[in-house]
């Protein structure tokens, strides 16, 4: 179930940087954090780890002139806050963003998601089919990868002890991925603060912790999605590359362009992981002539 929530937006939400209205959605439990702004052909914004809705802003600002812009947090990351119990896997966060569509009435939505965004929000659209009509994938991937060893090595070096530990006490995920994700425009330390404020304690940072073991541990979950992608291969869909990124290679994106048979790349120059951060008017500028396209 869910209904309006009561969330409190922090002091330390600069309202120049993040020029946007916080709402608060309860969703079984959860106070789910989101922005709605503008109005028209309704894009649902999904963020990745370790960020949260902030990620968007630039692209939001300036969007909402065209379209209505959806973005929320998933619980344990930006605003939003989980219930007890919650462990931040990526087939719980699909649940949150499901209700969320249905909670809202959504329809003909063009799912936007970057990095963890894109599978959980593939995941979301599959259960919801007719809902979606659209898809934007941001160096994202929807599929297992067990037995890769690029992502093998990555799930067990970060996602295990020693590197989860070192999140949980120091804001590691934050610390490193956000810099390194960014190669084109360098995050001021204003906006670093809106990230590390965002998952400031041991407990929320165990959201950000989480995830990186789970490329692995949800193996029957990218097994799910991998599965359904023929219900949305038809899908209008443009992919969105940054060719700088440490994340994705190449070739992740080249079995997305075989499998979305109506796809566009738009492969943009020099930008890392969040190329919606990196490379904003780029990224609006290959939404609105994707969207625009007959």
């Amino acid at each position: 179930m869910a209904q309006a929530g009561k969330g409190v937006r922090p002091a330390w939400v600069d309202d120049d940087l993040f020029p946007f209205e916080s709402r608060f959605l309860d969703i079984d439990g959860h106070s789910v954090h989101y922005v709605d702004e503008g109005a028209g052909p309704t894009l649902l914004f999904l963020h990745g780890n370790p960020t949260w809705s902030f990620l968007w802003r630039d692209v939001i600002r300036v969007l909402r002139d065209d379209f209505r812009c959806l973005a929320l947090d998933f619980p344990g990351f930006g605003l939003s806050t989980p219930r007890s119990g919650y462990r931040f896997l990526p087939e719980e966060h699909a649940d949150i963003v499901t209700a969320f569509v249905d909670s809202l009435g959504l329809a003909e939505v063009t799912l936007v998601g970057q990095d963890w965004g894109g599978p959980i929000g593939l995941a979301a659209a599959q259960r919801r089919p007719g809902v979606f009509d659209r898809l934007v994938l941001a160096n994202a991937w929807a599929w297992p990868v067990n037995g890769d060893p690029y992502f093998e090595a990555f799930a067990r070096i970060v996602g295990g002890p020693p590197v989860r530990f070192l999140t949980r006490r120091l804001n590691l995920v934050v610390n490193a991925f956000i810099p390194m994700g960014h190669r084109r425009r360098k995050p001021t330390a204003v906006e670093m603060t809106h990230y590390r404020r965002a998952l400031d304690t041991p407990a929320r940072r165990r959201a950000s912790a989480v995830l990186p073991g789970r490329l692995l541990a949800s193996r029957g979950f990218f097994t799910e999605i991998e599965a359904g992608l023929a219900d949305l291969d038809r899908l209008p869909t443009l992919i969105i590359w940054g060719n700088a990124q440490i994340g994705f290679r190449p070739r992740e994106r080249e079995r997305q362009e075989a499998i979305f048979s109506e796809h566009t790349t738009v492969i943009v120059e020099g930008a890392g992981l969040y190329v919606e951060s990196d490379a904003p008017e780029e990224f609006v500028a290959a939404i609105r002539g994707w969207s625009s396209a007959p």
